[in-house]
């Protein structure tokens, strides 16, 4: 939504911009002619926008069919529309690349931008993608917090297993480290998709920790892969989206279901699901204001004649952290994926190095609270 609201104020005080239409519910809406005006929102609703979470425009999760690119800039043509900002991923990225191609094509003059936005944080060439800091604060945050609760009672469940999002990459996961302030504070495994995942050595990472720390909190992707390239959890699979990506569940419960046979000790999981990526309290303010920025300068560069393009976050050089956009070719992030350089990852593959700290810190905005702890002097 800071986006969507950067790309339209941007677009409000420009001469060459006579209307501001927004799709709902994407291309799919667009296709359907479910178009609304901006124009008629008010500056108030926009303001409250900036702080709103999921897309007040809708989503969708639609794969172009063959004559679709052609029909959808049919449908531009007709309202007069010359700059196309189109927001979301590797999928939407997709999207906007072909409805470019047909635009050209068709001889109309159309310019196509996409605005980065995916908590994944798994588009190439872009350092990195808005939505993942207030997603990373968020998963930070949560699993200090529940990690109390595991500590508090190690007796009685000593195992916890946390699932977090991210299909091909592991930037989510890593973010839970975020929160660490000694080596035995939790999590005390990650386990990324980078990594193929052993049973084995897992069970016996697990086993060591609760000897030493008294208890365990293992942080998972929803998509592992063992030495195989067998996802676990696929027994739970829930079939393919449009884009033919696996919808696999049951990550969590199926470590779970191992810790409890192999190991005999019990073991709960948590699964934030959808307040990762929508969980106002955790709000990241960089985030936010990137997002902003990723907005209007995708209008400014559509008004100066790009098209083809995606807005990139670029990391300026220097001590302390500042942020540019760029641009990239939409056909370079179509449907790639970025995934955790290895020089983030411990030997083990477990843990995230100082260099993961020190590229994402600066993304989840203002410091993590600290949690306080008794000094316990016992009589």
């Amino acid at each position: 939504n800071a986006s969507l609201v950067g790309a339209i104020h941007e677009a409000l005080r420009l001469d060459a911009v006579q209307g501001i239409y927004g799709a709902l519910n994407g291309i799919e809406g667009a296709l359907q002619r479910r178009i609304v005006d901006l124009r008629r929102e008010s500056a108030e609703t926009l303001t409250g926008l900036l702080s709103t979470p999921s897309a007040a425009l809708g989503s969708c999760r639609y794969k172009l069919q063959p004559n679709d690119p052609e029909r959808a800039v049919d449908l531009l043509r007709d309202l007069g529309v010359r700059y196309f900002l189109y927001i979301g991923g590797n999928d939407s990225a997709d999207t906007a690349h072909r409805i470019a191609q047909a635009a050209a094509a068709m001889h109309y003059d159309l310019r196509v931008i996409g605005i980065p936005k995916t908590i994944d944080n798994d588009l190439p060439i872009t350092d990195h993608c808005p939505g993942y800091g207030s997603a990373a604060r968020f998963i930070a945050a949560a699993t200090m917090d529940s990690a109390r609760c595991t500590e508090a009672l190690p007796g009685h469940y000593p195992v916890k297993i946390i699932e977090v999002m991210g299909r091909y990459a592991g930037w989510l996961a890593g973010a839970a480290a975020l929160g660490k302030r000694t080596p035995d504070d939790a999590p005390h495994l990650i386990y990324v998709p980078e990594r193929p995942f052993d049973p084995a050595r897992f069970l016996g990472a697990v086993r060591a920790t609760v000897r030493r720390v008294g208890y365990c909190v293992v942080v998972v992707s929803e998509h592992l892969a063992d030495t195989e390239g067998r996802q676990i959890g696929e027994a739970q699979a829930q079939g393919q989206d449009a884009f033919g990506h696996t919808l696999v569940e049951g990550v969590a419960q199926t470590l779970v279901e191992l810790v409890s046979t192999e190991l005999g000790m019990r073991a709960r999981f948590d699964k934030p699901g959808d307040e990762q990526r929508m969980a106002t309290m955790h709000i990241s303010s960089a985030d936010r204001d990137e997002a902003y920025l990723a907005g209007r300068m995708a209008m400014r560069y559509a008004v100066r004649g790009i098209t083809g393009k995606m807005v990139t976050l670029v990391r300026a050089a220097g001590p302390r952290y500042a942020c540019e956009t760029g641009l990239a070719d939409l056909e370079s992030i179509a449907n790639s994926q970025k995934v955790l350089p290895p020089e983030y990852l411990d030997a083990d593959g477990t843990g995230m190095t100082p260099a993961f700290f020190e590229y994402a810190r600066p993304l989840i905005g203002a410091p993590l609270p600290e949690h306080a702890h008794l000094r316990g002097e016992r009589i």
